[in-house]
């Protein structure tokens, strides 16, 4: 459906998710779930703002995503004044959901109504570069407001076990059709890039390890290292650069299986820092519905679920080593990871739980 801009005209919303992702950027948990939710409620989906020079004084439009998703990003100029601004101009004051992504939306609480307040939380985002301190404390007030908690991981799920009552793992999931599918054209700007590829799709930002990922290029200099996705609180001054590795820019979800299908080996090159601990890729499963070799450095969510069949590295020599020698006795595992996990079930054992709380 064609993505329509229009002012709000009095809908009625059974949900609004307040997300610091923005919808139309790299396509991750957020989309998938709030996609699938949208199949029986309305959904408004707040974004952060911009910078504006409207001071909330602009037009009220929401982009139309499809009939029951609409985005919304408010012309003021701080997340605080989210809350007065839809209080004002939303037909109802009150909701049944009120689903967060970011403890920094906490202050709308204090200006909408919610039945149900659920935090889904997919990263701590408090230890990420640029993190206003104030987020921790933020943080503390949702999860005393929140009826329910969830989490993109294991790591994640014990960190905020201990500080709420009603906490549930779900870890990322995957789409198996839309990444299986092998049946693809070879995107133009890999055409010229020779094999063997080891290649990495997501945001390239502070999680990466770029030093390991120079040292490996130039250990290795008969292998392709393809980088696709946007850079994020880092420059292109930042990037390293060896005649054997290609960074090709954002791609839309629907061109992520054509670029993942022509990857020889599959790598997640995430750095050990603060930024990594709580992490659980979601591009892992979606490497394995590919059928991909993958490379990973020790992230502690991969390690202990998926030591068995991705080859885990610590420094350059370990990953060269690696690439030259593949691990290839992963299918089998593959297959009995993929068929427990969906995002179709995620969402809908998400939304029982939502329900049993409504009730």
């Amino acid at each position: 459906m064609e993505i329509t801009v229009q002012p709000y005209s009095g809908e009625e919303y059974d949900m609004i998710v307040f997300c610091h992702l923005r919808w139309d950027f790299v396509y991750q948990r957020p989309q998938h779930l709030i996609s699938r939710l949208a199949k029986n409620r309305k959904i408004l989906v707040v974004e952060e703002p911009g910078q504006t020079k409207l001071n909330g004084k602009g037009s009220f439009e929401i982009r139309k995503i499809s009939s029951n998703i609409h985005v919304f990003q408010p012309p003021v100029n701080s997340i605080e004044e989210i809350g007065p601004y839809l209080r004002k101009r939303l037909s109802s004051k009150s909701f049944e959901i009120g689903w967060f992504y970011s403890p920094a939306f906490v202050s709308v609480l204090e200006h909408l109504d919610f039945d149900t307040v659920v935090y889904d939380c997919m990263d701590e985002l408090s230890l990420f570069r640029g993190a206003p301190k104030q987020l921790i404390d933020q943080e503390n007030q949702l999860l005393q407001a929140a009826d329910a908690v969830f989490t993109g991981g294991k790591s994640l799920y014990e960190s905020k076990s201990q500080k709420h009552h009603n906490v549930f793992c779900f870890p990322s999931s995957v789409d198996l059709d839309h990444f299986s599918n092998t049946d693809v054209e070879k995107p133009e700007d890999m055409r010229n890039i020779p094999s063997p590829i080891v290649g990495y799709y997501g945001v390239i930002d502070e999680r990466i390890d770029l030093d390991l990922l120079h040292k490996t290029a130039i250990m290795s200099p008969e292998v392709s290292f393809v980088m696709v996705g946007p850079l994020c609180k880092i420059s292109e001054a930042d990037l390293p650069r060896t005649n054997n590795i290609f960074y090709l820019g954002m791609k839309s979800y629907e061109e992520l299986p054509a670029y993942l299908s022509y990857f020889d080996i599959a790598m997640m090159p995430f750095a050990l820092n603060d930024a990594t601990k709580f992490i659980s890729p979601t591009k892992t499963l979606e490497y394995m519905a590919a059928s991909k070799p993958i490379i990973s450095t020790k992230i502690k969510d991969v390690v202990r679920d998926y030591s068995d069949c991705i080859m885990l590295v610590e420094n350059a020599e370990d990953f060269h080593h690696a690439v030259q020698s593949p691990d290839s006795q992963f299918q089998k595992r593959y297959h009995e990871i993929l068929e427990k996990t969906s995002w179709d079930t995620t969402a809908e054992k998400m939304s029982s739980i939502v329900e049993k709380i409504l009730i």
